[in-house]
C-alpha cells in the first residue's frame, strides 16, 4: 500500500526487453541498505518488486520486471534509457497518511488534455478512460503518476487538478505537456461504494 506521497524521482538507466517482458534498472537517490530485495516500490503509480538493487555515489540502481499485462496497460511500456518516474516505498503501519490510500494497481491511462498556469499554480487537465469517470468527483482523490491529488472538477470524458509549485518541482508532473500519457488509479473507497451500489440494483 501507498499514500501517494512522492519520495524521490527515478530513470532509467538500463532497458532490457525479451518478448513481450521487460528488465528496467532504475538510479535514485534512495539508500539501498534500506530497501530490502523483494520490497514493494511505487513506480509512476505502478507497484513493482525490486529484485536486485546496489549502491552507487548518488544512492543506489535498483532492477524491476514488468510483465506483458503492465507493459500493455500502463506507460511503462513506453520506458526507453532516460525516461523519468515518481517513486514511493511501500507505507508502513504508523506512517503518517499524507495522500490517500493508493494500491499501486494502475486502471488505465489518461492523457494530458491541456495545461494552464493561474498564479504559481498549475491547471492540469487529463482526458481519462469512459470507465474510469464514474469514480471521479471533484473534491474527491486520484493518483496520477503515483501522486495523490484531489480532483478540482469533472466534465463528460475530463478531469482536472491544481498543481501546487513543491508538486510541480519535486515530481514528475510538471513537465508534463499535452498529449503526454499518465498512469490513473481512482480511489479505493469511491470503487467500493459503486460496487456495493451496483450489487444492489442488481
Amino acid at each position: 500500500m501507498f499514500t501517494g506521497i512522492v519520495t524521490a524521482v527515478g530513470e532509467v538507466t538500463r532497458a532490457e526487453r525479451a518478448g513481450e517482458q521487460a528488465r528496467f534498472e532504475i538510479a535514485s537517490s534512495y539508500d539501498p541498505d534500506t530497501v530490502a530485495i523483494g520490497a514493494s516500490i511505487s513506480h509512476a503509480g505502478c507497484c513493482l518488486t525490486v529484485v536486485s538493487r546496489e549502491k552507487t555515489n548518488a544512492g543506489m540502481r535498483h532492477i524491476v520486471e514488468c510483465s506483458p499485462e503492465t507493459l500493455a496497460l500502463t506507460t511503462l511500456g513506453q520506458w526507453r534509457v532516460g525516461a523519468r518516474m515518481n517513486l514511493e516505498r511501500a507505507a508502513r503501519v504508523g506512517d503518517e497518511l499524507g495522500g490517500h490510500i493508493v494500491a499501486g494497481h494502475v486502471d488505465g491511462m489518461g492523457e494530458l488534455a491541456s495545461r494552464g498556469v493561474e498564479g504559481d499554480y498549475l491547471r492540469l487537465t487529463f482526458a481519462a478512460p469512459r470507465a474510469l469517470m464514474p469514480y471521479l468527483a471533484p473534491k474527491g482523490s486520484i493518483a496520477i503518476d503515483g501522486v495523490s491529488l484531489t480532483v478540482n472538477a469533472v466534465e463528460r470524458e475530463t478531469f482536472s487538478v491544481m498543481i501546487i509549485p513543491h508538486t510541480a518541482s519535486e515530481t514528475t508532473l510538471g513537465v508534463l505537456t499535452p498529449g503526454d500519457r499518465v498512469n490513473l488509479e481512482a480511489d479505493l473507497i469511491a470503487r467500493y461504494v459503486a460496487r456495493m451500489l451496483a450489487f444492489r440494483a442488481e
